[in-house]
């Protein structure tokens, strides 16, 4: 089974084109959102107190806010963090990969290509977006500020960077019909 990398900088809608896939019957592993989970696992919860202190879970919640207050301005406590993180999403989709039974996944991710996950997958998908349209939609979807959203952007990649690594772009800028670059990729995968 070909696994299919996902990515896009915040904003771009890559989640949007995930659920496109998904109604072509192609299964889509979320790894954003299942970090977002893994959080409450025991030892990666332990680890992530034994890093940041008991204040990053407060009432069994973890405090988000707080969390990315500090590793969005110190790139060490972030490298720490995703040594902890990518190993445990990495052991989650390779449990997931296992019950899957179609002609490809798809991985998506954010950092797919920084994190270097991109090189466990046969082929990846590149989602772009131009940057003003990005921000309206994260300041739309999600309680930030222009600044925090600007921020993010800033610490990901460019389009521009991660454009080598994709063997496939889709243009999500509101012109070109996004299920018509999906259904042309899907086609392209299943006749390689």
């Amino acid at each position: 089974m070909k696994i299919i990398g996902l990515t896009g900088g915040i904003g771009s809608g890559k989640t949007t084109v995930g659920k496109v896939f998904e109604s072509l019957k192609i299964p889509v592993y979320n790894a954003d959102n299942r970090a977002k989970a893994l959080y409450f696992k025991p030892k990666v919860k332990e680890a992530v107190i034994d890093l940041f202190g008991d204040e990053v879970y407060i009432d069994g919640e973890l405090n988000r806010a707080y969390l990315a207050q500090i590793v969005f301005k110190d790139k060490v406590k972030l490298q720490q963090l995703n040594a902890i993180i990518h190993p445990a999403v990495g052991d989650d989709f390779i449990e997931w990969l296992a019950q899957q039974d179609a002609p490809y996944v798809l991985k998506e991710a954010a950092i797919l290509i920084e994190a270097g996950t991109y090189k466990s997958c046969d082929e990846v998908i590149l989602v772009e977006a131009p940057i003003e349209i990005r921000i309206e939609r994260v300041l739309k979807r999600d309680a930030m500020t222009r600044k925090d959203v600007e921020d993010r952007i800033s610490k990901q990649w460019s389009d521009e960077q991660k454009r080598p690594y994709a063997k496939y772009v889709i243009h999500n800028d509101g012109e070109k019909s996004i299920i018509h670059q999906v259904l042309e990729v899907h086609d392209k995968i299943l006749t390689v």
